[in-house]
């Protein structure tokens, strides 16, 4: 770490002196980690602390260390630090984040001291969710989209996600299934053609959500990806982080119903000039499209991924064969 940053994150909490706790995570092919802070002489007892330090080799777990794959990275980091500067205190209660107290660069490193949610009141990580939770989160992602709805994502990704069709040509070049690599065009043109555009989390798994201890109420961190999109993008994606097969399907009514009725609440409250019944009547059309823009990258990237289920593939190829039909492809 540079050493401003002790320095750094003691004026930016306050602290008469800073010690380092833990290291929550490694960042991803080794760009960094996140640590938790012990504070000295300060209001807060802890922060937790982004620390992004570029490699001199890339270091990719699934073998895709190109160029193109770096500099999405590097862009990535970009964008979340733009995102707390200039965009995360739109976020109210009801899609709470942390709060940033300070961005800062060196060189090749850069410094993002947080909130440390767990003693927020967000303690909780959970590896698989009951009912509550399940509803915690699908509130706050409806409360996020309906806050940004409408947004231009300036200074983010103009399209957010990691996989979008775009910034992953490698992927679709290796994608063995013709039909759905023939439709990925049209696919990802539907997303973006949506009337309904807002700001998605892009990377809204099950692992980036933090839970009171109750369950009930949730936050949200690692804003790496976030940008503008069809809100379907990050609700097919969070369902796919956290249920299984079985439980996608058996549970798909019950789970877009309750979206879309915390969705009407938010925006009745948000955003009262948008005819929510038209957003949601657009949306859920474009539900089984958003699955399988994912499904697409993800049989490209790993296609041994055990997310690539039968209820995957037969909403996937629900979708092609339409396109197909309509004449699209």
């Amino acid at each position: 770490m540079h050493e401003d940053f002790p320095t750094l994150i003691r004026q930016a909490t306050g602290a008469r002196a800073v010690r380092p706790i833990e290291t929550i995570q490694e960042l991803w092919s080794g760009y960094g980690a996140i640590l938790r802070y012990g504070l000295t002489g300060s209001e807060r007892e802890r922060v937790v602390v982004k620390h992004v330090r570029f490699p001199d080799r890339i270091r990719h777990p699934r073998g895709w260390n190109t160029d193109r794959s770096h500099r999405r990275k590097l862009r990535s980091y970009e964008v979340e630090r733009t995102w707390y500067a200039r965009w995360s205190a739109r976020c109210g209660g009801a899609c709470r984040i942390p709060h940033c107290l300070a961005l800062e660069t060196r060189g090749d490193e850069a410094l993002m001291v947080l909130e440390d949610l767990d003693e927020a009141g967000f303690p909780q990580r959970r590896e698989a969710v009951s009912e509550a939770e399940l509803l915690a989160c699908l509130g706050w992602l409806a409360n996020f989209h309906a806050t940004f709805l409408g947004c231009d994502p300036d200074g983010l990704w103009e399209q957010g996600t990691y996989w979008h069709l775009e910034t992953r040509p490698d992927e679709l070049e290796a994608l063995a299934d013709l039909p759905l690599k023939r439709a990925a065009s049209a696919i990802d043109r539907m997303l973006r053609e949506s009337p309904y555009q807002t700001i998605v989390h892009g990377d809204a798994k099950l692992e980036n959500f933090c839970f009171s201890p109750d369950g009930g109420e949730v936050a949200a961190v690692d804003f790496q990806y976030v940008g503008g999109g069809c809100g379907m993008k990050d609700l097919a994606y969070y369902i796919g982080s956290c249920l299984d097969e079985e439980a996608c399907e058996r549970l798909e009514p019950w789970l877009l119903e309750s979206y879309f009725a915390s969705l009407r609440k938010a925006l009745a409250r948000l955003q009262p000039s948008i005819d929510a019944g038209e957003l949601e009547k657009d949306w859920r059309a474009l539900y089984p499209v958003a699955w399988t823009d994912f499904h697409r990258f993800l049989k490209g990237w790993s296609p041994g991924h055990w997310k690539l289920t039968d209820y995957s593939e037969r909403m996937a190829r629900a979708v092609v064969r339409r396109l197909e039909q309509e004449g699209e492809v």
